[in-house]
């Protein structure tokens, strides 16, 4: 599965959009008063504006061999979150991947990870135009299986790793819906904000199909084949 557009709401439009494209120097390819975009790898990363405050989790994949480097990177450009005793990067073993955490504009936790099975490793100086896509969004529920289920039923995709009542996870390594049970599960690791469902939209790419997901509070609201 591949995400290849997302867009998040933000009550802070402005200073969202100069975050990603001076500090990180993301390319613009859309912008006015109500949303802006960016490209960034087979990805289109969309902010609109909103009224409501919403956070969110989500994540960046980057090549292979570029973990120090980017951390390297982004610590010139913002403040990485401190996960433990000042250690910067978390291994997932299970997962077999690694990765470092970083709030953008609007306070959402952000991630960048590298997935060593993909095979994707790069010769090239770390930039913002090294980052792959966007390869996570978070969907907190109160019921993990029955996201699951409608995920594999509507889109075809298939549960990938975790606890199918605490926290599972729906997709490939290279795309992933993130399925936390926020009646069990309380925060995004490695911070203290609430897990919460909170609303997006995606298209996503799984076996040669496009789909358009729409996601609420209440869960999915509907998913339809481009």
């Amino acid at each position: 599965m591949r995400i290849k557009t997302l867009k998040l709401y933000t009550t802070n439009l402005e200073l969202e959009q100069k975050f990603y494209t001076e500090t990180l120097g993301f390319e613009l390819i859309e912008s006015n008063s109500l949303r802006f975009s960016l490209k960034i790898g087979w990805s289109i990363l969309t902010f609109e504006r909103s009224s409501t405050k919403h956070e969110y989790h989500y994540c960046f994949l980057i090549p292979s061999n570029k973990l120090t480097e980017a951390l390297g990177w982004m610590e010139k450009r913002v403040q990485i979150v401190d996960i433990e005793d000042g250690r910067k990067t978390q291994r997932f073993e299970s997962w077999n991947a690694d990765s470092f955490y970083f709030y953008d504009a609007s306070g959402n936790i952000a991630e960048f990870i590298v997935r060593p099975d993909l095979n994707n490793s790069s010769d090239i100086g770390f930039d913002s135009s090294s980052v792959l896509c966007v390869n996570e969004i978070g969907m907190p529920t109160d019921d993990v299986r029955k996201i699951n289920d409608e995920l594999e039923a509507q889109l075809g995709t298939k549960f990938w790793k975790g606890d199918i009542d605490r926290f599972a996870t729906n997709g490939t390594q290279e795309g992933l819906f993130l399925l936390p049970n926020y009646k069990i599960k309380d925060v995004w690791f490695p911070t203290d904000m609430k897990l919460k469902p909170e609303p997006f939209e995606v298209i996503v790419e799984n076996e040669n199909l496009e789909y358009i997901l729409k996601y609420t509070k209440d869960g999915i609201k509907e998913i339809i084949k481009c």
